[in-house]
């Protein structure tokens, strides 16, 4: 394909000079046309140039990054999030499947970032993600009330993280059940998930299972025992993950 026409907004001059020489050392096929300090400068350049790829700053001086998406919405072009670190934003971030930077930024990082934001744009996919992110970031009482977009056979679908009673491993994909909708099959891995949803109320019980404490009614003694969730189904214990389940629901049920 033709070169990423990509601008990059923070609003550190060294944040943005490091940046343009990472791209220009690392990924030739990115083509740097503007380099923004302030969000109302991003966006007279955007609506301007009509870029492929924004690397966008999350925390500027008057309009913020997300300031800067709304005000363009709807949004045309791919995104990389640059940010420090924040546990309830990363958190958002991953529950969206959108792409983000820690700063100082990491070469091999960038790299895959890149990759992935060129499959994107060659897909003209990305939109369902970013506006799981926006409703995202706007409610902090806890990750239970945010919302997780599942990349399925169908593109992404947008649920509730809440309504999630466990994931069941399948192959190379992850089969989804829910409170009230039918089952969705996910082409991301089960351990994926765990790793995402880590400190998010969900928790790993057998190499198949991975279910939500809040769905949890019983559990039943055995070599490992059993779980009886709120829809009725019965999940497996494994035998090492047991002292690990045990602790975990005295800690979320108090008892």
């Amino acid at each position: 394909m033709n070169k990423i026409r990509t601008i990059l907004v923070d609003d550190e001059p060294r944040g943005l000079s490091s940046l343009q020489k990472l791209l220009q050392y690392i990924c030739p096929e990115v083509e740097v046309i503007g380099l923004c300090q302030d969000a109302i400068e991003a966006r007279e350049k955007i609506e301007l140039l009509n870029p492929d790829l924004v690397f966008l700053d999350i925390a500027m001086p008057q309009k913020t990054g997300f300031d800067l998406l709304k005000e363009l919405s709807p949004v045309k072009f791919e995104i990389i999030f640059v940010t420090a670190y924040e546990k309830f934003m990363l958190q958002a971030f991953r529950f969206s499947v959108v792409d983000y930077l820690l700063k100082p930024v990491e070469d091999d990082l960038l790299m895959e970032a890149v990759k992935r934001a060129t499959r994107r744009i060659e897909e003209k996919s990305g939109g369902t993600q970013l506006e799981t992110l926006l409703q995202n970031i706007q409610n902090r009482e806890g990750p239970q009330k945010m919302k997780l977009c599942i990349p399925s056979v169908k593109g992404y679908q947008v649920v509730n993280l809440s309504e999630i009673i466990y994931f069941e491993a399948s192959g190379n994909y992850t089969n989804i059940h829910f409170i009230s909708r039918p089952a969705i099959c996910s082409s991301r891995l089960i351990h994926e998930y765990e790793s995402m949803l880590d400190d998010s109320g969900f928790i790993r019980v057998h190499k198949s299972f991975l279910v939500n404490m809040q769905h949890v009614n019983e559990y039943q003694r055995g070599e490992g025992g059993h779980l009886v969730l709120s829809n009725g189904d019965i999940v497996e214990v494994s035998r090492r993950k047991k002292d690990f389940l045990l602790a975990r629901m005295k800690e979320f049920y108090k008892f």
